[in-house]
């Protein structure tokens, strides 16, 4: 025995509107006898070419494109709705649109339009975005500078740098950091001292544990952060005295 075959389709749960079948069995049109048909309209319960039904001349969208769907929909006079009878589902479902060869060109033109008005404005977007990022990486290095004045320029910018890339989820990215808080600002510093300037890199290499990695470079750290710390010591020092 055969597949049930399905039933016809309604216009009702889909669209109002024309509906053009995508059969799954081969169809031949009631009229002029020409098939299997890809697409066909039943009249009447009897399948019909689009030539026969008045259709012939839409082109086939399919589905996809929301905007350019909706537009092309819009702009065309005479549209139908293309379905397809899904046996897994139990129903048929939509596969494109049939609309006017003009109304889908002015519409893909719109949809141009808009892409690259798109375009344009995540360009100005991403200026904007780096604009920002660099005011906030030299907002962060002069912090760093301000806490710790015997840091040299450039490793206070590369460690600016490295905390507020975007995108990173480093503490430069953090709330705190957005706020320059002091907390996160000697965060940033002390990693990067741990990472550059002492040996912590290569223990984690040689397997030893973080905790105990941190713990052997301690020393090392603090020694580089209050070497940088001192200059701003000193010149307080001198400010009291005077």
């Amino acid at each position: 025995m055969g597949r049930t075959p399905p039933p016809p389709p309604t216009a009702a749960p889909l669209t109002p509107g024309l509906l053009v079948v995508q059969p799954l069995r081969k169809k031949h049109c009631a009229a002029c006898r020409r098939g299997p048909l890809s697409l066909l309209v039943l009249e009447e319960g009897r399948p019909r070419c689009l030539d026969c039904a008045d259709l012939g001349h839409l082109l086939f969208l399919p589905r996809g494109d929301t905007a350019l769907t909706r537009r092309a929909r819009a702009e065309s006079t005479l549209s139908a709705v293309v379905v397809r009878f899904s046996r897994r589902r139990g129903r048929y479902e939509r596969q494109g649109l049939l609309v006017e060869e003009a109304a889908l060109a002015r519409a893909e033109e719109r949809c141009l339009a808009d892409a690259e008005a798109r375009r344009r404005r995540r360009a100005r977007d991403a200026r904007l975005r780096a604009a920002q990022d660099v005011r906030f990486t030299e907002a962060f290095a002069a912090e760093i500078r301000r806490l710790f004045p015997g840091c040299p320029a450039g490793r206070a910018h590369a460690i600016a740098a490295h905390a507020s890339a975007r995108g990173s989820g480093r503490v430069g990215r953090s709330a705190a950091g957005r706020a320059l808080s002091e907390g996160a600002v000697l965060c940033a510093v002390r990693a990067s001292v741990r990472h550059l300037d002492t040996p912590y890199d290569r223990l984690l290499m040689e397997k030893v544990a973080r905790h105990e990695a941190r713990r052997r470079t301690a020393d090392a750290v603090e020694s580089v952060l209050r070497a940088w710390r001192q200059e701003r010591e000193e010149g307080d020092g001198v400010g009291r005295a005077a």
